[in-house]
């Protein structure tokens, strides 16, 4: 756990401002930036498996971006709230469909990479390597604690059954 600072907090606050204003284009570019870091990883997401382009005006992959950038935004404001993110029930369900989706290590740094290079592009001349480094606190910490549940749903699963 990483101590995350007001400085940190309004930097995360500022920039989710701007953000929120153009959650359509920003979803369309996340995706992007995913499809061409990590081209399989694409399959993993119903609505942009065996699909060669990310589709246009998609409500669920809008309300899926939406939820990564939102959720990351609300790590923020926990963290330096609390120290620490909330397991709470929409966390507790994100580690139950990212185990049942094989969803490992790797793919939350490819989520991470492409939530960075949206931010980046959405903030322009704005983004600095402190914005960078608060917003990428705020989603390791997140990814943390869903990474946790999903390890807590394995080993759960793996008791019932023995």
């Amino acid at each position: 756990m990483r101590a995350f600072s007001e400085r940190q907090e309004a930097l995360v606050k500022s920039s989710w401002e701007e953000l929120k204003e153009n959650i359509p284009q920003l979803s369309l570019r996340f995706f992007t930036w995913i499809s061409e870091i990590a081209p399989v990883a694409k399959n993993m997401f119903s609505f942009l498996k065996d699909s060669d382009e990310i589709p246009q005006n998609n409500p669920i992959l809008q309300i899926h971006a939406t939820k990564v950038f939102k959720l990351t935004y609300e790590s923020a404001i926990q963290l330096r709230e609390k120290g620490v993110v909330d397991v709470d029930p929409t966390v507790k369900y994100l580690g139950s469909i990212h185990i049942k989706n094989g969803v490992t290590d790797p793919h939350f740094e490819v989520v991470k990479e492409a939530l960075l290079k949206t931010i980046k592009e959405a903030i322009g001349e704005k983004w600095s390597d402190e914005l960078s480094n608060a917003w990428e606190i705020a989603y390791d910490e997140l990814a943390d604690v869903i990474k946790k549940e999903m390890k807590d749903g394995i080993l759960a699963w793996s008791t019932f059954c023995t």
